[in-house]
């Protein structure tokens, strides 16, 4: 491609609203175009890498047998209300009614759609096992769009269903998409990590789920490492001990004055005690068909309440915590809230916790709290659970853990019969009987890449491009006005194109400054040089690798097989 022909501007300055590299990135050199809050139109340079985001998918999912539709973006809402998510997707999902005031929706995903495809079209065991999958067009109203496609609110996404007779083969397919993930993330050239997750209100049960994550500094998740043990899990999941100092003895159990102190740090800072030695008390309710049921969580001090680990253990996803009135409503008080004498409400310990050790916990009473307070005899009906969120200084079978920062870009799912029952699917097994299949659901997010892989890859001057996902591989320019650099320059093109490099030529005629910053900030893998005085002086182009600055000088007979030999080493 001709750059004076091209589709394509730089800019200088930085948006106001994008916070984080990528997002700068992609405004500055060309790639997108902001329509509204989280709208975004991919421009040339960027949808060229979204095909090859696109096809490296395709490929990996042709080699095991998944098959590729393209299902509408609005869904009827019957369907969701057959699955019983029309009204727990909440405000992400815009919901619309067509000229008959039929319920719609813009999709946020396709458990539903797919489900009823199948359940409409399979009807025996021989046609399983069955994986669709598509790429198409997403939307989630995010009530704060941000870090442009980073979390935008139309994204286009890979999303794919696979339909078992049973559990057997279900996870035996599990692994052969697994592996095409990771292939797909080695063919992309990124770095990345494969961690054990949470399905939330996804996957069922102890279903397998994992999370491929890309390492970069601005990541939104948090990933838990121990690499002696090859281990890896999202924060979430986590199982990480805390290791713990300056426990306390048991002691009787003695009321404190504390007026104004309600916090453990509050409490620990004006009485002596480390903040290891205090228990923080966080409030819960669990909502099941408009009954509640109340919770006194209990943690250390320091730590943090993982509220997805606590949904698991009280097996509801409709979880929160209680509100002022709730807690006065059942006899606590806030910022004195402790587990001595409480009534009608689950004491729930975390398992870091030391039973047989001594800790400062609220006493229930304005102005006062409790020292010696001592789990194994003091809340003997308490039930034990691991509550905590896993943070820095944590272990992982003894071993110390890494934490990194990574941007969720694929997830994979067991769901069970999750759909298939609530929709009634069901196909003929061997014996003529009608049963369930299980499903198994597998996400990419194709726009997502797209930023996820600028935010991994770039430096002070612009992107770094993996050859995989580059829209381009050479940036060829020329700095001379000449009949005969114009000709030389139109030649090489011709003959890289013609050998099947990728190559774009800057035959703007601008200054080798401006020509070099533009060249930097779109970061094509390979910048090729034609300076007209140096070639009339030495017969040589000078050759750049953007990732390592390397600079390689070559005659015009060796040009090309350079080019191809270099593209081939990255």
């Amino acid at each position: 491609m001709k750059l004076s022909k091209a589709y394509w501007q730089t800019y200088k300055e930085i948006p106001s609203d994008a916070e984080i590299p990528s997002h700068q990135l992609m405004m500055r050199a060309g790639l997108i175009h902001k329509t509204a809050a989280g709208l975004y139109t991919y421009l040339p340079m960027a949808n060229r890498s979204l095909s090859k985001i696109q096809n490296i998918i395709r490929e990996e999912l042709d080699k095991i047998d998944c098959q590729e539709v393209l299902m509408s973006v609005i869904t009827p809402g019957e369907l969701w209300k057959e699955s019983g998510r029309w009204e727990t997707m909440g405000p992400q999902m815009l919901k619309i009614e067509d000229r008959a005031k039929r319920d719609l929706c813009v999709s946020p995903t396709n458990e539903e759609t797919v489900t009823d495809l199948f359940r409409k079209t399979i009807t025996s065991y021989k046609q399983l096992p069955l994986c669709l999958y598509q790429i198409n067009t997403k939307f989630r109203d995010e009530i704060r769009p941000r870090f442009g496609l980073m979390r935008a609110r139309e994204f286009l996404m890979k999303d794919g269903y696979s339909f078992h007779l049973d559990s057997q083969c279900l996870d035996e397919f599990y692994e052969k998409i697994y592996q095409a993930y990771e292939n797909i993330f080695k063919r992309m050239g990124l770095e990345f990590i494969v961690v054990e997750a949470d399905g939330g209100a996804m996957a069922s049960g102890e279903a397998k789920t994992h999370e491929f994550q890309l390492i970069a500094d601005n990541g939104e998740d948090t990933v838990i490492t121990a690499p002696e043990k090859d281990y890896a899990a999202n924060i979430e999941k986590a199982a990480t001990r805390r290791v713990q100092e300056n426990k306390l003895p048991a002691t009787d159990l003695k009321e404190f004055e504390t007026p104004t102190q309600k916090t453990c740090e509050e409490v620990a800072k004006a009485f002596d005690f480390q903040i290891e030695q205090t228990l923080k008390s966080i409030v819960m309710v669990s909502e099941v068909e408009g009954e509640k049921s109340y919770y006194l969580c209990l943690l250390i001090g320091d730590d943090s309440l993982n509220e997805i680990k606590f949904n698991k253990f009280v097996k509801n996803n409709n979880t929160r915590a209680a509100s002022q009135s709730e807690i006065a409503q059942i006899g606590l008080v806030k910022g004195f809230i402790g587990p001595v004498g409480i009534k009608n409400v689950t004491v729930v310990l975390d398992e870091s916790i030391d039973q047989d050790s001594s800790y400062v916990v609220g006493a229930n009473k304005p102005g006062f709290h409790f020292s010696g307070f001592v789990p194994s005899r003091d809340s003997q009906d308490a039930q034990i659970a691991d509550l905590r969120l896993a943070k820095a200084g944590d272990t992982y079978e003894g071993e110390p853990i890494v934490m990194k920062k990574g941007i969720e870009v694929g997830h994979v799912f067991q769901l069970g019969d999750k759909y298939t029952q609530s929709m009634n699917a069901q196909v003929l097994n061997k014996e003529g009987k009608k049963v369930t299949p299980l499903m198994g659901c597998y996400g990419i997010g194709v726009s997502r890449i797209l930023a996820a892989t600028i935010e991994q890859c770039h430096d002070e001057n612009g992107i770094i491009w993996p050859k995989a996902l580059a829209p381009y591989e050479v940036y060829f320019a020329v700095i001379g006005k000449s009949d005969e650099t114009k000709a030389l320059s139109l030649e090489i093109y011709q003959e890289l194109k013609k050998a099947g490099v990728e190559v774009v030529l800057d035959d703007r005629g601008m200054g080798p400054g401006a020509m070099f910053k533009d060249a930097d900030l779109l970061g094509l893998p390979l910048r090729l040089l034609l300076g007209e005085r140096d070639y009339q002086a030495s017969g040589e182009f000078e050759l750049v690798v953007r990732k390592s600055g390397e600079k390689i000088k070559v005659k015009k007979e060796k040009l090309v097989q350079l080019v191809k030999a270099q593209l081939e080493s990255l």
